[in-house]
């Protein structure tokens, strides 16, 4: 999870999708809005350790879910696309327990 966490962000990241990507946000959240919306509130609300992912499901449409601890979707035939660590290392000594700035952060780092 956390090789494909790291991958999820660049330097110059953040912004909104663009291509195909876009397309299928678009298509499954009616916008980035509301995909941001959605993927942050199964981040911030997220109970103890985990992840937040964007995934494919077998009927191609994409959603946000929720893993607990070292969870990945994979073991439910979804697809990952993103995944936002929630493990309080993973934000800890930037945000302290402020994990709403701390997804707000990671959204500046997409690697779409």
């Amino acid at each position: 999870n956390h090789t494909f966490y790291w991958n999820s962000m660049c330097p110059n990241g953040g912004g909104a999708p663009t291509g195909k990507i876009e397309a299928a946000i678009n298509e499954s959240f009616g916008s980035f809005d509301k995909f941001k919306e959605e993927f942050t509130a199964a981040a911030v609300g997220h109970f103890g350790s985990g992840w937040a992912w964007l995934v494919q499901g077998e009927d191609s449409k994409l959603r946000g879910v929720q893993t607990h601890d070292a969870g990945n979707p994979l073991t439910d035939k979804m697809k990952p696309i993103l995944t936002c660590d929630v493990w309080e290392h993973a934000y800890y000594v930037d945000f302290r327990n402020d994990r709403p700035a701390y997804v707000k952060a990671f959204f500046e780092t997409i690697n779409w």
